[in-house]
């Protein structure tokens, strides 16, 4: 759909995952592959480089019965890059982003073009999420917060497992 709409639209998939292949003969199908980049794994030191390339960062994770998107770690990756990111329903994806991002009914491709171009057609919808989504990663995803937590979560178990005699 966003395709059609959009000729100047592009696409970079990073990664090689169970459906590279079929992703790669699927844009061959639709007569797209001119205008999709496909990359292999990279070193993680490359991995800001290749974030702040994109506009949008999407993550259409799909649930299956043996698997569910645990917490998805490009996500809080892209936020802290201010790259506004885009997130299907599935597992805690939607707890990841919180209103610092777009969230579609994951498997809905109609749904996740109207994000799409919700977020073409407004750059300042784009900086606004960019920056949300980089004080989200800054307040709640730190090694420091994280650590905080953690501490937290020892000090009340201890704390409940303390009885009277």
């Amino acid at each position: 759909m966003l395709w059609r709409a959009c000729r100047d639209a592009s696409a970079l998939i990073v990664g090689n995952g169970p459906m590279r292949m079929e992703l790669e003969g699927l844009a061959r199908e639709l007569g797209i592959a001119g205008r999709v980049r496909f990359v292999p794994t990279v070193p993680v030191e490359e991995v800001p480089a290749y974030l702040h390339a994109m506009d949008v960062l999407v993550l259409p994770s799909r649930t299956t019965p043996n698997w569910k998107e645990q917490f998805g770690h490009v996500l809080i990756e892209a936020m802290a890059c201010e790259v506004p990111v885009i997130g299907s329903d599935s597992g805690a994806i939607p707890e990841v982003i919180g209103p610092a991002g777009l969230i579609f009914p994951e498997g809905d491709a109609a749904a996740l073009a109207q994000a799409l171009e919700q977020l073409r057609t407004a750059p300042a919808l784009r900086e606004r999420l960019g920056k949300a989504g980089r004080q989200r990663v800054l307040e709640r995803y730190t090694h420091a917060h994280i650590a905080r937590q953690t501490a937290e979560i020892y000090r009340q178990a201890l704390a409940g497992g303390r009885r009277k005699r």
